[in-house]
């Protein structure tokens, strides 16, 4: 979206970006699901001893990525364009966004193999080599959009190229260490299988992170209708940008919370409840420094973020006092991801699975229509709705968590 942002229609890309962007996180939510959701239980297993009981998990979760990635791409492929035109798409953009999303869509497996088993090297403790998985992927990518967009003049269909490829080596990466000697779990075929009694665990813990995505997909959705109706084109690019931002100043805070979460269960695991509430502490405190910092950073030098996506001036000028209030209670979003990471860690499904309906299902998106159409505040009712969110769902998970989990500590 950097390079998008600066090519001769500029706006209108990232306004194609940004119908684009909930199929994206849709494509992560699954991943999440049947991926990412293994890795707690993984961790717990390996708390225990039970080394076959964690390859177990390992070898199906990798299984049922490959199939559901698979099934992805054929949807994508074929209902694309309904499917955008539903996100938000306009005759302005669909034919930009088909450009991308069927190109994209090719890599589908790549990207869900390199994400989704990448949280296996990091529960296994190899946190170097979980992060060499993200920064090949980054790095490439970066390098590829500068030579298909800026050399080639590829356009949209340049960065969805870049992206596939540098998904792939990512991809090879993560699966090279898997399969390698340094691995403390070993991918063996015979647990290569979609098994029910394993994966329906698997799914249950992972409905959380599949929750937070897909409602962020339904929230991405919103967003675009609602700007499209009350703004027009400009607005759409308006939220590309936003929804940018937003990707870039939270993933560290993710970061932390994804890195503290097989210390969490692991020492769950092995019955250590110090050790757990030491780890919940230090990504708490970690999450907490970064967070206030980057938030006066947004608060203080909105153009000099929004000048990475855009070099356009009525796109910077517009985002602007939109991105003050979008972010204005960013920090009640430190309450949210701690909270959820402790569930997700302790295998307290219920729990995270509620909170993140509640700020995203429940609340943001009747806000989204509401705010606009109820109380005539336009596009700015749309950017509202998330600080509203942010206090009472950051704060309600956050209390929650401390009244239900101390106690058990």
């Amino acid at each position: 979206r950097m390079f998008i942002g600066r090519i001769e229609n500029g706006t209108t890309a990232m306004a194609a970006l940004s119908v684009s962007l909930p199929l994206i996180t849709c494509i992560t939510a699954f991943t999440r699901l049947v991926g990412i959701g293994g890795a707690p239980l993984c961790a717990i297993k390996m708390g225990k001893k039970d080394q076959r009981g964690a390859e177990e998990i390992m070898g199906v979760s990798f299984a049922s990525l490959i199939t559901v990635g698979v099934i992805l791409t054929v949807v994508i492929l074929v209902f694309q364009r309904p499917i955008l035109t539903l996100f938000g798409a306009d005759p302005t953009t669909l034919d930009m966004a088909c450009d991308y999303v069927s190109i994209y869509a090719l890599g589908t497996v790549f990207v869900m193999i390199s994400l989704g088993m990448n949280s296996y090297i990091t529960t296994q403790g190899f946190a170097r080599t979980g992060m060499c998985t993200v920064l090949i992927g980054a790095i490439l990518n970066i390098i590829f959009d500068a030579f298909f967009i800026n050399y080639l003049h590829m356009g949209v269909k340049g960065a969805a190229i870049a992206t596939i490829i540098a998904q792939g080596i990512s991809c090879i990466w993560a699966l090279s260490f898997l399969f390698g000697k340094k691995s403390l779990l070993k991918m063996r075929p015979e647990f290569f299988k979609v098994k029910k009694k394993v994966l329906l665990p698997i799914m249950a813990l992972g409905v959380s992170p599949f929750t937070m995505s897909i409602t962020e997909s339904l929230i991405q959705i919103s967003f675009n209708n609602q700007l499209s109706k009350y703004g027009g084109t400009m607005a759409v690019g308006t939220v590309a940008i936003m929804f940018s931002l937003w990707q870039f100043v939270t993933l560290p805070t993710q970061g932390f919370c994804q890195g503290a979460q097989p210390i969490i269960s692991y020492n769950y695991g092995a019955h250590r409840p110090r050790k757990v509430l030491r780890a919940a502490v230090s990504m708490a405190l970690m999450a907490l420094v970064y967070t206030l910092t980057i938030w006066a950073v947004i608060l203080l030098a909105p153009h000099f973020l929004i000048s990475i996506f855009s070099s356009d001036p009525t796109l910077q000028a517009d985002t602007i006092p939109a991105m003050k209030l979008y972010f204005s209670t960013f920090g009640f979003m430190l309450l949210q991801y701690v909270g959820q990471t402790v569930f997700k860690s302790l295998n307290k499904r219920r729990h995270a699975v509620f909170f993140s309906l509640l700020r995203k299902v429940i609340i943001v998106v009747p806000l989204t229509y509401l705010l606009p159409y109820a109380f005539g505040m336009g596009t700015d009712g749309v950017f509202a709705a998330e600080p509203v969110s942010n206090v009472i769902g950051g704060s309600l998970c956050f209390i929650v968590m401390l009244i239900t989990v101390l106690p058990e500590l």
